[in-house]
């Protein structure tokens, strides 16, 4: 066991000592990747901290995102260059020292159809050349390199599906993510290394200045939480814990298919929604021999915990998509479907959920420090900015280290020899991972090994069948989750 590792004895015993009374720095409310961001910038600069989460680590909309590190070109776009420029220098921070295990370069082909005019083609290239401006001043390592034009061969021996008429291309090189959730237990297990207490099932009831009242989801008991700070990351969920947040929940719809129904493209490839100069729909290929799809924006009234793909949302989407390609990918080809809804700043009268900025705010109401707004690559920043608040509020604490600390498994990466999914997901502790239990699939049907679900038990904090399913991507496409279960169930039962 490492001071990293998060077990239910762990979990046991960081609630005990808060039922006992003990008094931490900073309260964090939330598990997602601002929360767990929180934690471990409060916890590296000496203050005590404990998180707590009604549900798992990235339970919420840190799991379903674009699963991106990108430098924000529809940012550039819609003219927001603020956010362009956060987006740029934090994909650097996670490229060069934060989690390079988790984030690869990722070739996007963006076409010129032949309906693009010349004004088209040119208003592309300055939005380019800005991105690699921003790029350049961000110190952006040569693995993303700038943004080239190639012709329509090209183009289309990257992504075979592209349709003929294709003129030519933007090659445009940004960050993937190997996966979402990854990222934010890594950030949870790193803070726990510096001392965090992360407690998931643990809701807060009510929240105060001093304080909260949680309710342990497990045990079933209620009990108050002291604390000096308190900071709410609990994203969309945020109004329901504290009043006057302004946000405009947007809703992102992704689709998962398989890789064959599109020629198992070699890159990524955008098509421009019609009628639009910054929304494209997009179609990443994925390690586990899907591609990913989306991505919707529109706004939505009601906050639920699993926002789900509507018809319209699928048809959109594979609608958009098929505009650019030589056959059309319809429901027949979708092995998955997630949404996730992004806790936007409010909007102006008449702003579509598209247009809205992904600006981040620090509000105080009446003494809780809440966070909103921001987007998963400039997760640091905005942890980054609530700690300045609690160190000024409390007198004490160090500066800001987060930009140079590595996740657990981003240092002294090796070439071992080990299968590539646990390399791509692990980084340095992918030995430590394969040597808990049968280095295979879980079931033919499955991309995740065995090793990885007893892991996921031991050292990450998995609680149920439903938490080990989110770290290892069962949970997206149904058929993988099926296949997997029994296995899942019995190591958690051997476990308990």
């Amino acid at each position: 066991m490492t001071a990293a590792d998060l077990t239910a004895t762990r979990r046991a015993d960081d609630l005990a000592a808060l039922r006992a009374g003990a008094v931490v720095d900073v309260l964090v409310v939330g598990g997602g990747v601002t929360g767990a961001g929180v934690a471990l910038d409060a916890a590296s600069r000496g203050l005590s901290v404990a998180l707590v989460e009604k549900n798992d680590l990235a339970a919420g909309t840190s799991r379903w995102s674009s699963k991106l590190a990108h430098g924000g070109l529809r940012y550039i776009a819609a003219g927001q260059l603020g956010v362009a420029w956060e987006s740029a220098v934090e994909r650097n921070h996670l490229v060069r020292r934060i989690a390079p295990h988790l984030v690869q370069p990722m070739t996007f082909v963006i076409p010129s159809m032949p309906a693009n005019g010349r004004l088209d083609h040119l208003t592309a290239r300055l939005g380019f050349g800005i991105a690699d401006t921003l790029r350049w001043a961000s110190r952006t390592p040569p693995v993303l390199p700038k943004t080239r034009w190639v012709d329509g061969a090209e183009a289309r021996a990257l992504a075979a599906p592209l349709r003929a008429d294709v003129k030519g291309a933007f090659l445009h090189v940004d960050g993937a993510l190997e996966d979402d959730a990854r990222l934010v237990v890594g950030i949870a297990r790193t803070a726990a290394a510096h001392g965090a207490r992360i407690i998931t099932h643990c809701a807060a009831v009510e929240v105060a200045a001093d304080g909260a009242t949680v309710h342990d989801t497990l045990g079933g008991d209620t009990f108050d939480v002291r604390a000096r700070c308190v900071v709410v990351a609990a994203g969309v969920w945020c109004g329901s814990l504290v009043d006057g947040v302004p946000l405009q929940p947007s809703k992102g719809a992704h689709l998962l298919l398989r890789a064959e129904s599109l020629d198992h493209p070699a890159a990524a490839f955008n098509i421009l929604v019609p009628g639009s100069r910054n929304r494209w729909v997009f179609a990443v290929p994925r390690p586990d021999g899907t591609v990913q799809v989306g991505l919707t924006d529109d706004a939505v009234d009601a906050v639920v915990d699993e926002p789900q793909v509507t018809e319209a949302d699928e048809r959109f989407l594979l609608e958009t998509l098929s505009s650019g390609l030589t056959r059309p990918v319809t429901s027949a080809d979708v092995v998955g479907r997630f949404a996730g809804l992004r806790p936007l700043l409010g909007q102006a009268q008449g702003e579509s959920a598209a247009d809205l900025s992904r600006r981040h705010a620090l509000l105080d109401r009446d003494g809780v420090l809440v966070i909103v707004g921001g987007k998963l690559t400039t997760y640091r920043r905005m942890a980054q900015d609530a700690v300045d608040r609690v160190v000024a509020r409390l007198g004490r604490g160090g500066h800001c280290v987060t930009t140079g600390l590595p996740l657990v498994g981003a240092a002294g990466l090796t070439d071992d020899g080990l299968p590539p999914r646990l390399r791509r997901r692990f980084g340095a502790e992918a030995a430590a991972v394969a040597s808990c239990g049968p280095v295979e699939p879980i079931a033919a049907d499955a991309p995740a090994l065995r090793c990885e679900v007893v892991w996921a038990v031991a050292a990450e904090g998995a609680m149920t069948a439903d938490d080990v399913d989110r770290r290892l991507r069962l949970d997206v496409v149904p058929a993988w989750r099926d296949a997997s279960r029994a296995y899942v169930d019995e190591v958690l039962s051997a476990a308990r």
